[in-house]
């Protein structure tokens, strides 16, 4: 992204934007301290303020993001190749100039990295069992929820359905009724899915459901109307930008 500035103010853009971009790193949750700044001592001759943010990986420190302060030189070049005069009238200074450009540039192969890095566990359980989870951000899970009938009986699969079909528009779900509760609920775990609801005997009575959070693995009766905003403010992307 290349923000343009007035000359002279690029470097109060500059650290504005530093702090903007390290909140936006920060709100996907993944652990405040395994974020730093790495300033730039050697610039480009163009340049007159550069930092990267770091994000810590298992092997170290990495770059995921840069910040530069790159003055006019983007937009003089243009112009001096082109022809073309390229200024901007700034009507409460009444003088035209060549606009100073401050540049973020986000590595997404290294988002990427960085992401699954810190969301794979294989987590111990009490018994002696073990379980592959994927703590992804919630808004960036690729299936945000699990509809899970109990058994493939007594009118679950149908109910079950009909949750699909309230969700779907809304979130990318996943319909499973093969093998037991217990192994579909590991099957979600191992691919990031925050939320598993699952369909039983008391659903088709009451209309009600059992939600099993991710992470926690702890389960909670919810009515199943109540489901779109609870999975839409734990997943959805405008939660997350509000945390900035």
């Amino acid at each position: 992204m290349q923000f343009f500035v007035r000359p002279g103010e690029e470097l109060k853009w500059f650290e504005q934007w530093k702090e903007n971009r390290l909140r936006w790193h920060k709100a996907l949750g993944l652990g405040d301290e395994k974020y730093r700044f790495h300033d730039h001592e050697k610039l480009a001759h163009y340049a007159n303020a550069a930092t990267d943010i770091e994000f810590q990986m298992p092997f170290g420190f990495k770059e995921v993001e840069g910040i530069h302060s790159r003055t006019n030189f983007d937009l003089s070049q243009h112009e001096k190749y082109s022809g073309k005069k390229i200024q901007y009238f700034d009507p409460e200074l009444n003088e035209s100039y060549t606009p100073y450009v401050i540049e973020t540039s986000i590595g997404v192969d290294r988002m990427f990295l960085s992401v699954m890095c810190s969301s794979y566990e294989e987590q111990k359980l009490e018994g002696g069992d073990t379980r592959v989870v994927l703590h992804l951000p919630k808004a960036l899970a690729p299936v945000k929820c699990a509809i899970l009938p109990l058994v493939r009986k007594d009118g679950m699969p149908e109910k079950a359905h009909e949750i699909m079909q309230m969700l779907k528009f809304d979130f990318t779900c996943r319909y499973d009724e093969k093998d037991s509760v217990g192994k579909r609920y590991r099957r979600m775990d191992a691919i990031g899915t925050p939320y598993c609801i699952t369909v039983d005997g008391q659903t088709v009575e009451d209309n009600t459901v059992t939600l099993r959070d991710r992470d926690t693995m702890q389960q909670q009766r919810v009515a199943i109307s109540d489901l779109p905003a609870i999975i839409g403010e734990a997943c959805s992307l405008n939660a997350l930008l509000k945390r900035i």
